[in-house]
């Protein structure tokens, strides 16, 4: 089992930035894949980045592409997303989680969960 632990969300104006953090604790960090997902009221849950166990190589959806950047530090079981020039469409529950792949970007390979916290942007 891994645990995901979010924080870092919250209310900012467009234009804005934040930095979403996520901890995972039990079984290895290493080995696994991160990514982050959002989810909109009414809307599916939808991709926003990944980035391979060693850190190496990422993936970004084409909405968030240029203003959001993901890293991890495996020493401090962590991943992040940074979010730059926020716009009022980010606005969504926002989700780490954890599977084993290579650039995996869909729900169903992903294996842990966040708890999901809310970003929301003001216009």
């Amino acid at each position: 089992q891994v645990q995901l632990v979010e924080s870092g969300g919250g209310l900012v104006q467009a234009g804005g930035s934040l930095r979403r953090s996520c901890v995972a604790s039990g079984r290895t960090f290493l080995g696994y894949a991160m990514g982050w997902f959002r989810q909109a009221p009414g809307k599916e849950r939808q991709f926003v980045a990944t980035i391979t166990w060693t850190g190496s190589i990422t993936g970004d959806s084409d909405s968030v592409k240029g203003r959001f950047t993901i890293s991890r530090d495996n020493a401090a079981n962590t991943v992040y997303l940074q979010m730059n020039s926020l716009k009022p469409e980010d606005t969504a529950v926002y989700y780490c989680a954890a599977g084993r792949g290579y650039l995996i970007r869909r729900t169903a390979d992903y294996d842990y969960w966040g708890q999901g916290t809310q970003v929301t942007v003001s216009s």
